[in-house]
């Protein structure tokens, strides 16, 4: 059986009762999902992009209990623990759970960016985040201009949100 469906269920659970970050996981999942295969992405780092787009904010509600926010930069420390631990529940290679927790220790790192998978999931999260933040047109311009290179990730970017000069 595939790991990404009891991944999925496993991430829900953890974050019961919290509908708003649940859904936030589900479409930047799909958006990544759907960006790596546009982008012909082999297989194994597919699923890799794909675990990592789902846990990719685990790491929220240690933070706010924490730190007392759920900014990006205590989303990316906190997060890797609890998604080595679901990981490796479900019987995930170390070296997958190396690479996700990499990514998601990572996702508000803008530089340095190494790997189709890590581009990927900037890019998905920034769509999904551009919509539920409401940001302005200028705002998604100037990042996509700053972070997005795929091909895929700058046209979604254009057609969700009707902007044609990036």
């Amino acid at each position: 059986m595939s790991l990404l469906p009891n991944l999925i269920a496993q991430a829900i659970a953890f974050d019961r009762g919290d509908a708003r970050r649940i859904h936030h996981f589900l479409k930047v999942y799909a958006y990544a999902d759907t960006i790596g295969r546009l982008e012909g992405l082999p297989d194994d780092v597919q699923e890799t992009l794909a675990a990592a787009a789902i846990l990719h904010d685990i790491g929220i509600h240690a933070a706010e209990e924490k730190y007392g926010s759920s900014s990006g930069k205590y989303q990316e420390l906190e997060g890797p623990a609890p998604a080595r631990r679901i990981l490796s529940s479900l019987g995930c290679g170390e070296g997958r759970i190396d690479r996700v927790c990499y990514l998601i220790a990572h996702h508000h790192t803008y530089d340095g960016v190494d790997g189709m998978d890590y581009q990927i999931l900037l890019e998905a999260d920034f769509l999904v985040n551009a919509y539920e933040d409401n940001l302005p047109k200028d705002a998604i311009r100037t990042f996509c201009r700053k972070v997005f290179r795929t091909e895929s990730g700058i046209r979604l970017l254009r057609q969700t949100f009707d902007i044609q000069d990036i």
